[in-house]
Formats: C-alpha cells, structure tokens, sequence
C-alpha cells in the first residue's frame, strides 16, 4: 500500500468504529495498535470483565439474602473462589475479543492492522517500528488509563488500578478505593461481596458526583447496608507504607483507614506520551486530552476521537466518535455527538443510571427547572417483587419537554432508554404519559415520574391511563 486514506492509531472502541466506517465507505485504512491487546479498554480491562465479576457478586449474593419469606436460602456447593472467578472472567475476555474484534478485523477486506507503537513524525506519516508510513489522515485513538493523583506515599506504599484489581487470586482482607465515582464503587461492591471489608473514600460531598444528590444517596444507602464504609469530603494527606498501609484524612484518629490494598479510581489520562502530535499541528488541552474542534478535528489532517479527548469515556461514545471522525475526515463532513442525549450507568446492586441535564445544570444553563421524584416504593412492579429500593427524577424545560432523567434501582441501566429517547427527539411528558406501558414493569417509574408533573400519584389507581 502506497498511502492509505486513514491511518488509526489505536485499537479500542474508537478505532474499531473508525475502520469499520472507513470500510463501509470503501477506504483503505491501517489500524496500529500497542499497549493493551486488540480491543482495548472495553473487552480487556473495562466493561467486560468488571461486569462479569459484578455478575458473580451477584450470584454470590443471591444465595445470602432473600426478599421473600417463603423462599429458603440456597447454600453453596463448595466454596467461593475469587481465582475460579477470575479464570471464568479471562475465558470469557479471550473470546469475546477473538470474536467481537480479531475476527471483525478480519472481515474488512479494506483494513490493515501493524501490532506496534506509532508516533506520528509528520503531516500524514507515522512511524512504526521504523517504517514511516503514509495516510491522507491520521486518526488519534489511543485511548486512556488510570489517573493516579500525587498522595504523598502512595507510590511507596503501592496500589492497584482497575487493571491489576482484575487479576487478584484472593479478596483483600481490608480494602480502601480512592475515589467514589462508578468504577470505585463497582470495584468496591465485587469485593465486599467477595469478603473484604471495604473503605469508599471520595473527597466531593457525594458519591457519582454527576449524578442527581437524591438518586446518589440511594445508592449510598443501598451500599452502606451491605456494610460497605463510604466517607465523602475525605482529601486524603498522605499513605504510611507498611504492611497495613494506612492513608490520613486528617488529624483525628477516625480520618485514618487500615488497608491492605488500595484501589485508585479518582479518573483517566489520556495516552498521549511520545505521539508526534505537535508534528501534525495538534494539542493537548490543560488536563492532557487531545484537543478538538466539535467534529473530532485535532490538526492538519489529524483526528482523535474517544477517552483521548475526554470529553466523555465511556465506550458507547467513544464508537459513535470514531465512526463521525472517520466519516468527518473522508467524506468532509462536520458531523457531531449531541452529549446530553448519551445514558450512561453505573453496575452496582441497584444500578445507578443518567442522561441529560441534572436540576443545577438545568437552572445554570437557562435559569428554570421543574423535577418530579418519584420512588420504586410507588412502583407496582417494585413492590410485588418487594424490590423497593430505588428512585426516578426527571427533569423538564418550560415547555415540559424532557431535559434530565436520573435514576438508582434495578433495571435502571434498562429503563433510561426511555429517557433517552425523549431527550434525543425533544418529547415531552405528555408524550410519556399518552403512551402505553406494559404492566407492571420497572420502567413504568418513568411513566409515574411524568405523571407526578400533572396529578398526585399517591393517590392514584396503578391503572389510570
């Protein structure tokens, strides 16, 4: 190959979406890909595998409580292995990036891949293992990893990253995670489940600090029951290595925590060491992202779409960016992402799900906001499975159109299409309310949540329509 049209630098979400539009559209394209294996963060350190575990702890859990007083506790057959888990967890990884990703790769007759790290040396080159090769573009997709911030003795006293907390064989006796956004409190409720006795330690006044305060606090309340500690507003002054290593909040006895490991979750760098952005004309911004316009523009010729960018990390939209910048780039096109209109989900017992404007950003944005809260204790779903324990907050505009919708219980991951939907197409709760739920459903609290805006739904027949 002479020149290819697009050149990939990365080989996660993002740059799988990339080569996948470049293919449809029938452009050459090279993938190179280092660092994590073909896939990236998703199938090998992210999503998969914390999910897989998180369904472990929830089966492990399930033979310990039963909401029901007819239905005797199952017992297990043996003994609870974390190392059985992880080995489960690692089949389950091989083949879902043999399948979702090698053998996609393999399916585009159009796309190359270079196992390798590349560093782009000029305006459409990019050096791999010392072979410059040429591209009309150049897409940046290299992803991210764990941000780890400057504790004084935190590198002495050693920690682990989302990575290295996969690959544990056995629960830590006593484990403290820094950070209580979703992939601390996912990790943190895998291992209390799994029998360590966990210390959550955030330094905002909330857990999922993007979240609507009531819809965090359930889920607080949900995790403090299991026995999980969460502190909030905790700046952690320095970690005392030792065999306990112990991390200081401040002076008083009880801002001091024991642990035998400690997980990092405070966010994400971007991978951009040694890239050759400069030689494209490319940035970063203050925080380390890859700068770009709107349309995933970074420089002459140059792209950079998913967690590089930070605008938002999760996987979803880390592909829809990759498709649009591939697209952007090959076909002169601007096209964007509308970011209030993506969900996104934390998978703890019960999840915690969002999309769209919470009550602040709603009145900082255009100085109005009208909510309606509605618990899963009004829910007739949730209450004939005596599953209560869960909440709904929709936001709207002074048109009454959905701007927000927040929401901790089960199935909330589930129902906040519905949400989403109405976000992405401007409807309002009307909409919602007009239309027909199936009976009884959790995602009927979205529909209940609409009606809250028009009438008092305690007092009203679970059958009005």
């Amino acid at each position: 190959m002479d020149k290819y049209d697009l050149i990939i630098v990365g080989g996660g979400a993002a740059a799988f979406a990339a080569a996948t539009k470049a293919n449809d559209l029938g452009a050459s394209a090279l993938m190179v890909n280092a660092g994590l294996p073909i896939g990236g963060t998703c199938v090998n350190v992210g999503c998969v595998p914390s999910k897989h575990l998180l369904g472990i702890a929830d089966a492990l859990e399930a033979t310990r409580h039963s909401a029901f007083d007819s239905v005797p506790l199952a017992r297990l057959n043996g003994q609870f292995s974390v190392r059985a888990a992880r080995n489960e967890k690692d089949a389950l990884v091989e083949g879902l990036r043999r399948r979702n990703y090698e053998q996609v790769l393999e399916s585009l007759e159009h796309v190359d891949l270079r196992e390798g790290r590349g560093r782009i040396v000029a305006l459409g080159k990019v050096d791999v293992g010392g072979e410059v090769i040429e591209g009309h573009h150049i897409l940046v997709a290299t992803g991210s990893r764990a941000s780890i911030p400057p504790i004084p003795g935190l590198q002495e006293a050693g920690y682990l990253t989302n990575v290295e907390a996969l690959q544990l064989d056995e629960a830590p006796g006593k484990l403290v995670v820094i950070g209580g956004g979703p992939l601390g409190l996912e990790f943190a409720q895998v291992f209390a489940r799994f029998g360590s006795q966990v210390t959550v330690l955030e330094a905002l006044p909330q857990i999922i600090p993007k979240a609507e305060p009531e819809i965090a606090a359930v889920l607080r309340e949900a995790l403090e029951a299991e026995g999980i500690e969460i502190r909030t507003g905790m700046r952690i002054e320095r970690v005392q290595p030792g065999p306990s290593k112990t991390i200081v909040c401040g002076p008083q006895a009880s801002d001091c925590f024991e642990a035998d490991a400690i997980l990092v979750a405070t966010g994400i760098r971007a991978n951009t060491e040694e890239l050759g952005l400069e030689n494209a004309g490319g940035q970063v911004t203050r925080a380390g992202f890859v700068e770009t316009t709107n349309w995933y523009e970074a420089g002459d010729s140059l792209w950079a779409a998913g967690d590089v960018t930070g605008r938002m990390p999760l996987e979803t939209v880390a592909a829809k960016e990759g498709a649009l910048a591939a697209a952007n780039a090959l076909e002169g096109r601007r096209g964007s992402l509308n970011y209030d209109a993506v969900p996104w989900a934390v998978f703890t017992s019960p999840q915690l799900a969002g999309v769209g404007l919470t009550e602040f950003e709603s009145m900082s944005r255009t100085g109005y906001c009208n909510c309606r809260t509605v618990h899963y204790s009004q829910v007739p779903k949730a209450m004939a499975v005596k599953d209560t324990v869960g909440a709904v907050k929709l936001t709207v505009d002074r048109d009454n159109r959905i701007r927000g919708a927040y929401a901790c219980g089960t199935n909330a991951a589930e129902i906040i299409h519905e949400a989403t939907l109405a976000i992405r197409h401007g409807l309002t709760i009307y909409d919602i309310i007009d239309t027909v739920h199936v009976f009884p459903t959790y995602s009927e609290a979205i529909k209940l949540a609409a009606q809250a805006f028009t009438r008092d739904i305690s007092v009203m027949t679970c059958c009005i329509g």
